[in-house]
């Protein structure tokens, strides 16, 4: 018989997984669900205790596997008490969670920004967190899509007040828990996808090969963060092939074949001279030779405009070899000079969600030095951004200076999705673009046939806004093209796409200012 074990998020009740444990019931399965201790003394370690509690209740019959499931923030408390009672679990299941960490608070999973920096600064006694009142507050702590109204209603009545001991006292973990097999269950419409999973893995941070572990499975679900209320059948079916080893692998190499390089690190698809780079503190500037320029531009004297290419991300801090040095923005770096203009790539600090305030003053501060260079010609610069990268041109749409020509983006994210909690008012091109109207520069769109449904939906919004406010948006579709396509998909169709791009832009830098 297999035991479930199920743990909720924050506010909620046991009550929250009614219908899921229900179903769970019917078809076979023994249900402990816990009810989590309120008030101002409760903290992690009480809820770890109640989960060890609920393990050590199921007894310890050989027939019986233990599966735990922890919502949100319940993962914290299971994993703890997966790790103080390892030979009982047979596997953990993280609802739409994060992965976490030894010595890491349950505050880094809570998606809103400016909630998690004040919360910080509160400290453990800071008291108890109020219910949310209605669909917008519960928003905050994730996607509420495919909730009724009336549901909310009653989760709020029965919701108990969250202690902030719980959210900000670390876990603590042995590492005994380690190899005991794991499934995540991934709510796209909260922004969590398998395909964005794979593409962030692919980008080869250390910390997250564990995903690639033969005991790992993923499964997804089209549904908000509220998976048990909003669709607790589809849940339950999920949770019972978890418990039989059922679900979606990553892709693990063979011990004697070599990794399988993301995307962005295979060879670009244009064949290009091997133009020769310059490199100064975090910008590398590819030049035009004198006879690729007096061809290309008929100006082989004076300034040249140039194109600043942004990479995506966020990328792993320490990441080896940087953006810079993918084959993909060497390769947007050499077709800019073999068209006469001069390219550059820039590596700023976009290493976690946090840091995009950083990482627009990186680029910001790089385009200005690149203006400076008697090389460029301060007044006719294109910047040319890519992946994540993509939520900066909110930066440049909204204040337009005289001397950005174009704009242009590669299967870009053009809106945050709903879990990573930025803070209003920056990084939301769609906003921006809605604002800027006609006043907005031209802005060249490279559109992804194959891109993950959640970031299409950013796209299509963008696109949509841009129509309703009359900016100027050139959209050229790449049906049956990838994300980071310039390494996965060398096609005539995606090499067209990138040259058609590339002259469009190069036409929009005009002719010298002076």
């Amino acid at each position: 018989m297999t035991v479930f074990i199920l743990v909720p998020s924050v506010f909620t009740g046991g009550a929250v997984w009614d219908e899921t444990a229900g179903r769970l019931a019917a078809a076979g399965a023994k249900v402990h669900v816990v009810d989590p201790l309120s008030g101002d003394r409760a903290d992690l370690e009480t809820h770890i205790g109640q989960v060890v509690g609920e393990i050590d209740a199921a007894g310890s019959a050989a027939d019986r596997d233990v599966v735990l499931v922890g919502h949100g923030y319940g993962a914290y408390p299971v994993l703890g008490a997966a790790d103080r009672r390892a030979e009982r679990v047979a596997r953990i299941v993280y609802v739409d969670s994060a992965l976490p960490n030894d010595g890491a608070p349950a505050l880094a999973v809570v998606p809103d920004q400016e909630l998690r920096a004040r919360l910080g600064a509160q400290g453990p006694d800071g008291g108890e967190l109020p219910v949310p009142a209605s669909p917008q507050e519960w928003q905050r702590w994730g996607s509420t899509a495919g909730v009724p109204d009336s549901t909310w209603e009653k989760l709020t009545a029965l919701g108990s007040p969250q202690p902030l001991g719980t959210l900000v006292e670390p876990l603590r973990l042995t590492g005994a828990a380690a190899e005991i097999p794991t499934s995540g269950v991934l709510c796209a419409e909260n922004g969590s996808t398998l395909a964005m999973v794979r593409l962030v893995v692919g980008l080869g941070d250390p910390a997250l090969q564990v995903l690639t572990r033969p005991g790992v499975t993923f499964f997804e679900l089209p549904t908000g963060h509220w998976p048990m209320l909003s669709c607790p059948a589809e849940l339950a079916d999920i949770l019972l092939r978890a418990a039989a080893g059922e679900g979606e692998r990553l892709a693990v190499p063979q011990t004697d074949a070599p990794a399988e390089l993301p995307g962005y690190q295979r060879p670009f698809l244009l064949d290009l001279p091997d133009i020769p780079r310059e490199r100064h503190g975090n910008i590398d500037l590819y030049l035009p030779r004198a006879t690729e320029t007096a061809e290309t531009s008929g100006a082989p004297d004076g300034p040249l405009p140039a194109i600043v290419f942004v990479h995506g991300g966020p990328v792993p801090e320490g990441l080896i070899p940087t953006p810079r040095d993918w084959e993909t923005l060497k390769g947007y770096g050499r077709y800019a000079a073999s068209r006469g203009v001069i390219g550059v790539t820039v590596d700023h600090r976009l290493y976690g969600l946090t840091d995009y305030p950083r990482a627009a003053a990186d680029v910001a501060e790089a385009v200005e030095r690149v203006r400076e260079d008697p090389r460029v010609d301060a007044d006719r610069i294109a910047l040319w951004f890519l992946s994540g990268g993509g939520l900066l041109t909110a930066e440049w749409i909204g204040a337009r200076p005289p001397w950005l020509r174009c704009l242009a983006a590669g299967y870009p994210i053009m809106a945050p999705m709903p879990n990573w909690g930025l803070p209003s008012g920056r990084f939301r091109p769609v906003e921006a673009v809605a604002r800027a109207g006609a006043d907005a520069p031209p802005f060249v769109l490279l559109r992804a046939g194959l891109e993950a449904p959640a970031i299409a939906a950013t796209v299509a919004d963008f696109v949509t806004a841009a129509e309703s406010a009359g900016a100027p948006v050139e959209i050229i579709d790449v049906p049956h093209a990838r994300h980071a396509f310039e390494g996965l998909d060398h096609i005539d169709e995606t090499r067209d796409a990138v040259r058609s791009a590339m002259a469009r832009v190069i036409g929009r830098l005009g002719t010298p200012s002076h």
